[in-house]
């Protein structure tokens, strides 16, 4: 939440007080109602009664905003930043995530690394808010039994690791992420080989006979995804990835209700300039399958991009840090797919034996070869 100026006088503001929004208010108990990922609704926690608020939906006229990339980097007005919702900010001391909370969920550990050294975060400006978010579809139940099967397959893990790994601290968030378009032309130019092989006394020798060769590509840069995370392992995010993108809903705070919401940690200038390094090495990639031959070199690619357009969504995951030993760790599911991922430590005897175990294979089969 930012803080704002102080008076002109010299006295010190109140500490803003942050109040949930009434329409998310349970009819009956007047608690506030949460987002519940199994009955696609938004619940009382404490009496189970459903909000009568309406949430937006996508539908066949729902159009999902897109914004002219070039201009965007050069200004993108504050009437596009904020919550629309009462939220406060703090930074993990440890991780150094930002999360945005509900007011009545701060004061808890960090979601990313299960720190308690949180610290107020006053921003100079609000986020620019998101256009759109995927609502969270995995319930919690859903998503434990997940991560139970996903232990279950660590078999090169210590035998202690199911029942010492912490499993009571799983929590759904929703990530931030900018998604890019674009449309690409390219003029492509290189050197491409043919293979021929060549007597040389006893031996064959593979000679390359290099001719020139050009082309052009042209390619479409649909929702290229890139993670504006800090509290996340990014690897473990391309693991669950891709989020269904076509399944998005124009932002309604609602679906966040009850919900932790990281700030955006990558801005639009540093996420732009990951997305064009990734778009360039894949059409480099494309036009270097393009060329004739066995094999080629000297390629150089004369890229043109158009039409380039940007969003900023939020993308919902469950999210485990548990403890093993002296180390933490974590596991990641994808809220909409299920598709998850995560790290965990390794028992490096059952890796000494797995090693034993094919160097006697390894040794029985040579020697029944021999024989």
């Amino acid at each position: 939440m930012a803080v704002d100026d102080q008076p002109a006088d010299g006295r010190e503001l109140d500490p803003p007080v942050a109040t949930a929004r009434a329409e998310y208010h349970c009819p009956a108990c007047g608690a506030e109602a949460h987002w519940n990922p199994g009955k696609q609704r938004l619940i009382c926690p404490f009496c189970g009664t459903e909000s009568p608020a309406t949430l937006e939906v996508r539908g066949g006229a729902t159009v999902i905003v897109e914004h002219d990339l070039v201009a965007a980097l050069r200004n993108i007005p504050d009437s596009a930043r904020g919550w629309k919702a009462d939220k406060t900010s703090v930074r993990c001391q440890s991780c150094q995530a930002i999360s945005v909370f509900s007011p009545e969920k701060v004061g808890r550990n960090c979601e990313f690394c299960g720190s308690a050294a949180l610290v107020p975060y006053e921003q100079v400006k609000d986020a620019f808010r998101p256009e759109s978010l995927l609502p969270l579809k995995i319930a919690e139940s859903n998503a434990r039994d997940l991560i139970r099967k996903w232990y279950g397959r660590q078999w090169l893990a210590p035998n202690r690791f199911r029942s010492k790994a912490l499993t009571d601290t799983v929590h759904a968030l929703y990530l931030p992420y900018w998604t890019f378009d674009a449309k690409v032309d390219a003029d492509w130019t290189a050197e491409a080989g043919e293979y021929y092989w060549v007597q040389v006394g006893k031996n064959r020798v593979r000679k390359v006979r290099w001719y020139p060769a050009s082309g052009s590509i042209s390619h479409v840069f649909d929702d290229e995804l890139v993670c504006a995370s800090a509290g996340v392992s990014a690897g473990m995010l391309r693991r669950i990835e891709p989020f269904p993108t076509d399944q998005l809903i124009p932002y309604d705070p609602g679906y966040l209700a009850g919900w932790t919401v990281e700030r955006y940690q990558i801005d639009i200038i540093a996420a732009a300039e990951r997305s064009r390094q990734h778009m360039d090495a894949v059409i480099r990639d494309m036009c270097a399958s393009e060329v004739p031959g066995d094999t080629h070199r000297n390629l150089q690619v004369d890229a043109r991009y158009h039409d380039q357009t940007f969003k900023h969504i939020l993308t919902p995951v469950w999210l485990l840090t548990y403890t093993f030993g002296s180390s933490n760790y974590q596991v990641v599911v994808n809220g909409v797919t299920g598709t998850i991922a995560g790290t965990r430590p390794w028992s490096w005897i059952k890796i000494t034996l797995l090693i034993l175990l094919a160097l006697a294979i390894v040794l029985i089969v040579a020697s029944l070869s021999q024989d």
